[in-house]
Formats: C-alpha cells, structure tokens, sequence
C-alpha cells in the first residue's frame, strides 16, 4: 500500500515505522557485521565481527609501532590469532604458511610458526578487529581503514616479522602448504650451492615480495606484475637503480595509484637486499624458454 493512500488516523503509525526503518539502515555507517573466512585443505568457518567482538578472549592491546600506520602506537580489540585459526579441525602441513588475502589482492604468506609459537617474550600475533560503532581512522595515503580485520603483532622486534606479516583489510585467512611446494617456478635451482646468496634472498622474496608479485606465474597477490614475466627488474635496471627502486621506489619512478613502499635498513638489510637481487638475477637465467 502506498503512503499516500494512509487514511489520517494512521499517520503517527507509519511515521514511526518510517523513522524505525531510517535508524536501522542508516544510523552508524559501517555498521554491517563485516564477514571473515577461515579454511584449510580439509574445512570452511564463516566468522564475522560481531561473533568475533563477542569471544571471550577478545582483549585489549597496545601495538608500538603499527605498521600500517605509519610506525606509531594504536590499540585495538583482538583476539589471539591462534585460537582463531584452532576453529579449523585439520593438522597444518609441515612448514605450512597462513595465506592472509586482502579485499585489495594482497596475499601475504605468513609462516604458521610465527602464529603459533609461545616462547616467553616472544612476538605474539592477534587479529584485531574493527568495532562497526567505532571506526579505526584511514590508513595513510589510502581512503579506507585497516578494517574490518587486521593482524598486529606485539613484541614484533622479538622476531622476524617482516612488515608483510601485518596485512590489513583482510577478507580470508587460509592455511595452506609453503610457497615452494604450492608453486615450484619459484624456487632456485636445486643444483645451486646451499651457500649461495640466491637461496637466501628467495626467503626474503617469498617473505617480503610474494605478497604482491608473482614470480614464473606461482604466487596470489594481485598487486604488482610478475617479476619474470615477461622480463625481470635486473634487465632493465641497473644494480644500483633496483637498489635505491627498493629503498625508496618513488625516487626511482612514480605512476599513478603507487603502492609499493620502500623498505629501509632496518626492515630489509643491506645482506638481504643483495640477497633478493641475487635471487632474481637467478631467476632470470633459469626462465623457461617459453617466457624469454
């Protein structure tokens, strides 16, 4: 029935259903429950925030020094990354990653180690979970926040928690085998040395750089290009220009809609920074011969 056609003894009624109407749609913007999934090779759970807000260890925490944003101290309400990823019923593969993938095509591949050590002072991970009634505030240089779901680490200097380990706007989380095994273009040749400088450097890229360029194909993110497909950076960079590209890539070049950072000393070291460059200068020569 129209609104128009209500006689006038109706009014008071339909104008309370239409204020009632108005405050459940529009009253809090981003008030949706925001939905999380969390799998393995063997299950499904469906979380969202509002079953996550209301577990009984979700906490408080202080995090020093957030990666996202900008290196300075937020705090959050979260829950223990672990006990999250405990709803699955499956045995994790050994050396198994947590693929954390973003609404953005991030795909950081997270060792489950990390996640799921103990040690006394060591780093502990949480997901942190972003209240509908209290949105977090934008992300530096992007329009939205870091929610609806997000991990932090406490303690992050007791380990090594490369700044990929702390992907945000998180829409799945999925426990799958190493990044080796899932994609084999991606590792160097067996043949190498076990001392030599590019077995080094494709853990660096696998913890730093798969998060958002594939390599030979293998690999999730969406965010970047393949870095051998169909030509790698050491081709057509200079050694000393790939350098300063990873330190501060806007120096280098800039386009539209940049996203890739630059990663200072203390989060990549000068040893590993030659270590990843070693690592793709070896996986230029061992491109199949169908990609050259």
């Amino acid at each position: 029935m129209s609104i128009f056609r209500i006689g006038p003894d109706r009014w008071p009624a339909a104008l309370a259903a239409l204020v009632l109407l108005a405050t459940a749609t529009f009253a809090v913007p981003g008030a949706v429950a925001a939905p999380l999934t969390i799998e393995d090779d063997t299950a499904s759970r469906s979380l969202d925030t509002a079953a996550l807000l209301a577990r009984p260890d979700v906490a408080e925490v202080t995090i020093p020094g957030d990666v996202a944003y900008g290196g300075t101290t937020q705090r959050y309400r979260a829950v223990p990354l672990a006990t999250v990823l405990g709803l699955l019923p499956g045995r994790p593969p050994a050396g198994a990653v947590l693929e954390a993938r973003a609404t953005d095509g991030f795909a950081a591949q997270v060792p489950l180690g990390l996640v799921f050590q103990a040690a006394p002072g060591g780093p502990a991970a949480w997901l942190a979970i972003e209240p509908p009634d209290a949105p977090w505030p934008k992300v530096p240089g992007r329009q939205a926040s870091a929610g609806p779901f997000y991990i932090v680490w406490e303690r992050a200097a007791a380990g090594r928690i490369s700044p990929e380990y702390w992907p945000y706007q998180i829409a799945a989380l999925r426990i799958v085998e190493p990044p080796a095994v899932r994609w084999p273009q991606i590792a160097v040749d067996a043949a190498l040395p076990a001392d030599h400088p590019a077995r080094r450097g494709q853990e660096v890229y696998t913890a730093i750089c798969l998060a958002c360029h594939r390599m030979n194909g293998g690999g999730a993110g969406e965010m970047g290009p393949d870095l051998n497909r169909p030509m790698n950076p050491t081709e057509y960079f200079q050694p000393a220009a790939l350098r300063r590209l990873l330190r501060d890539p806007a120096s280098v070049r800039t386009w539209p809609e940049q996203k890739m950072p630059g990663y200072a000393e203390a989060e990549l070291s000068n040893a590993d920074l030659d270590a990843v460059i070693a690592y793709l200068a070896q996986m230029a020569a061992q491109r199949p011969a169908a990609s050259r």
